[in-house]
Order: structure tokens, then sequence, then C-alpha cells
């Protein structure tokens, strides 16, 4: 199916999300007349209406407009599983018999007539596939790009790049294979970058042993070389373990010496993050834009399948690891001065916690750490308690808001009060989000980060207009 000449417009029930924005923006670029409905106004779809897509906050079947309602079947009509079931917009085009389309299978249509470079991983999908974006834009190749956060490079999470280098006589088209709802199995790419298989949505999934199946499915997914006019393989993780390396070409990357490509030398200089990159017998110094443990890791993951796939030497990308500067709320410093600095994160799971809290502890020695958490759905709470009690123990000053609920309903003695008393700390509070705010007017912490998944950028944004202002 060639969608883009197959309808004249597009509808996304769920727009607003990180995933849901970047292919409209897809359809928008090639053409279509983009419309959408989402439960609440952001600042994601202000841009997205800034740029002149029509959104409705109603879920109400005579919300949908009118030119649609009489074009139906010109219209591409498409949905996120994160939508409630009984969405009122969503069950009246399905009584209507109209075929509509989850994110995953648009993005399976799209990439089948492409060279599909794709990132999984429980942690780093986002950062991981910006590093590649901004690699090969930095050098002038020709991509588009769907990612899961917004860059802070191009201000975006859809980018194409169309006047450069023609790598393959495919286009290339970099992706995130997101593993929530199994939506990855859906991809077949040439070749994919494989993060990290730390245990998650265990809602959807019923147990460790089962999450990691799916990615063994996923990796068995890659394209073969006989079936591609680019070289295929996997990229993974040095700590992951649990793959087949007879399926395909398989170059390990990590802090193991016996790696293909090996971090080593991580430290810190004038408040960046320098690391050596050795492959072969070369070894290579880079300065990473971005700060963090977790994120070197992530560069040369995005290094490797460069090098590997696209063939573009490691001494070639310094420059492009250095000016990288990284994707919204992922370690994202939002304030600085001598004596103060507030950093905002995505951070919401206990892996992601520890690698977000320790790479602060690395670059602020010696400073009190206070940091705000909220926590990410009742499922999530529930299954990695011990997890989050571990890691947000290591703050000097803790401040937890209740649970943010998503798509679910609550569990019965799941929340953040309950979460708080199992926190053994002399320094912790519960606070809602005006609180959270006054907390910092108020004591002005040396380091303030901001961690979790839900609203609580909304803090960050609070915060960040307050300080440009002054």
């Amino acid at each position: 199916m060639i969608l883009e000449n197959k309808y004249r417009f597009a509808y996304f029930i769920g727009i607003g999300g990180i995933g849901m924005s970047a292919v409209a923006r897809y359809f928008r670029k090639i053409g279509l007349q983009v419309f959408g409905y989402d439960k609440t106004s952001t600042t994601l779809t202000n841009s997205l209406i800034n740029e002149g897509i029509e959104i409705n906050f109603v879920d109400e079947a005579n919300a949908i407009p009118q030119i649609l309602l009489k074009n139906k079947e010109d219209v591409l009509w498409v949905y996120t599983p994160a939508i409630p079931k009984n969405s009122q917009q969503k069950c009246y085009l399905e009584e209507s018999n109209l075929q509509l389309f989850k994110r995953s299978e648009i993005l399976e249509l799209i990439t089948q007539r492409s060279i599909c470079l794709a990132v999984a991983g429980t942690h780093g999908k986002t950062t991981t596939s910006s590093y590649l974006a901004h690699i090969l834009k930095s050098n002038n190749i020709n991509f588009s790009a769907f990612l899961g956060g917004i860059s802070s490079n191009y201000n975006t999470n859809y980018i194409e790049h169309s006047t450069g280098l023609e790598l393959f006589d495919k286009p290339i088209i970099i992706i995130e294979a997101d593993e929530f709802d199994r939506s990855f199995h859906r991809l077949n790419p040439q070749a994919a970058i494989i993060t990290s298989v730390d245990a998650d949505h265990l809602d959807i999934y019923t147990n460790t042993e089962e999450f990691i199946k799916a990615f063994q499915v996923f990796a068995e997914k890659v394209r073969n070389n006989s079936d591609s006019i680019a070289p295929t393989g996997l990229i993974i993780n040095d700590i992951i373990d649990v793959f087949n390396e007879s399926i395909h070409s398989t170059w390990y990357y990590g802090n193991n010496t016996e790696s293909a490509y090996v971090l080593s030398d991580l430290h810190v200089k004038n408040n960046k993050f320098h690391f050596t990159l050795t492959h072969n017998t070369t070894h290579i110094e880079y300065t990473n834009g971005l700060p963090g443990i977790h994120n070197s890791l992530n560069a040369v993951a995005a290094i490797s399948l460069c090098n590997e796939i696209l063939k573009l030497e490691p001494q070639a990308l310094a420059g492009a690891i250095a000016s990288f500067k990284g994707v919204k709320r992922r370690f994202e410093i939002i304030y600085e001065t001598k004596e103060r600095v507030i950093i905002d994160d995505y951070a919401h799971h206990p892996s992601e916690l520890k690698s977000f809290i320790d790479s602060v502890k690395l670059l602020y020695p010696n400073r009190k750490i206070t940091g705000v958490f909220q926590p990410h759905l009742y499922t999530r709470t529930r299954d990695f308690e011990k997890g989050f009690i571990d890691e947000l123990t290591k703050l000097d000053e803790l401040i937890l808001m209740e649970i943010y609920p998503a798509r679910e309903l609550p569990i019965e003695g799941i929340n953040s009060k309950s979460l708080l008393s199992k926190i053994k700390h002399p320094n912790k509070y519960l606070l809602d989000q005006e609180s959270v705010i006054e907390f910092e007017d108020k004591h002005k912490p040396e380091v303030f980060i901001i961690m979790g998944a839900g609203n609580i950028d909304q803090i960050s944004q609070k915060l960040k207009i307050k300080y440009e202002q002054n």
C-alpha cells in the first residue's frame, strides 16, 4: 500500500503522543491534510497546531471534522493503543466499519520500502536514535527519523534530510522499535541496536521471561543479507547475553574488553563527559555533548551501527558526538549557574533512575542533590518497588509526587504514600506539583533533579519560564 497515493487526509486519535505526533508530521510533510484528537492541550499539541494541524480535545464523534466524515474513505484513520478502549471517537469509527490502523501498523508500511535502522531496548531508544539522526545529518546523508522525543538540536521528533548523499537505492529511515504492545514485532529492519532488556510493561508481558522472548523475536526479524541491498546485523549492549548470534552478524559494544566496540576511560573534565572508544586496534577519544554515563554508551551504540552498517569511519563521527545536544527531558539542563543547577529527565524505571542519579553524582560531586520523582503507572510501581526504593535512597533529599496513572485504574495499596513509607530516608516529602515549585523557590537546592514520565514535565516548564524571565 502506498499511503500517500491512497489518502488525501489523515486523522490521529491520540495525536499528542510523542510517537503519534512524529507520524502526523511525516504525513503532513508528504502532502496529506492532517487532523487529530487528544485528551488535553500540551506544549506538543500547541506545536502541531502552529504547524497547521487541526486538533480537537473533546472525545465525541461530532468533534471529528465534518470534512473527514464526508470523505471517510479518503481518510487514513490512525490510533494509539494507549487510548482507552471506550474512546467515543474510536468506537464511532469502528461502528462505521472504517479501517483503523495502529501507529505500529503505519510504521510497518512506511518502513517496508526503506533501509530501516531500528533502535530497541527498555532504556536509551530515544537518545540512541537521536544520536543516529544527528550523525547522519552532520555528515550530509539523506534520511528520515521518527523519534520518541523532541531533539534539542532540531526541536522536533520528525527529522528529514533530503539534500545530501544517498548511501543506498532505498531511503534510510531511523525508527524506535517500541516493545510496548509488542509494536516492534511489526518491523523488519536491515539493522538494529538493542540497548537493554530490563523487564518492563509487565501489564503487557506476564513475566520477565516473556519480555525477553519478545526481544528475541524482534532480533530474529532483522532482514537477512540476501533480502537487502544494505549490510544487515545487530548491535547489542555487551551486558545482554540472551540472543542467538548465529542468526545475524552481531557486534557487541560496552565496557567488556572482548566486545567489538569498547568504551573506556570515561571521565568528566570541564563539566563534559569524555571517553575513549576502542575498535580493533584503533583508539579514538570523544567528547560527548550530552552528559551521563548511559549516554556515552548510547553514543557508542550509534557509532557502532554507523561503522558496521553504513560504513562511516568512527573518526569522522567525533564532531557530531561533540555537537549533540540531546533530547528534551533526557538529562536536559534547564538552568545552571555556579551555585545551582536544575536537570529534567524522563527516567521512570529503576535502571533509568540508577543511570541518571549516578551520572549526576559524577558530574556534581560533593554537592547536595535533591530529587523529585513522579512514579509512572500503578503496575510499574508495584512490580519494581524494591528497585525504586534502592535508587531513590541515594538522593540527599527526596520528594515524591503521587503516581501518574496514564492508561491505568488505581490498584489498592499501591500509591506514593506507601512507597515513601518504605524508603528509609531522613529527608523525604510527599508533595503535589504546586508544592514542589514552592519548595524549590523556598529552599533553592544546589542540584535539583526532576524525574518521571507523566506530567511532571509541567514543573520543568514552569521553572524554565521562571528563570528565563529573571
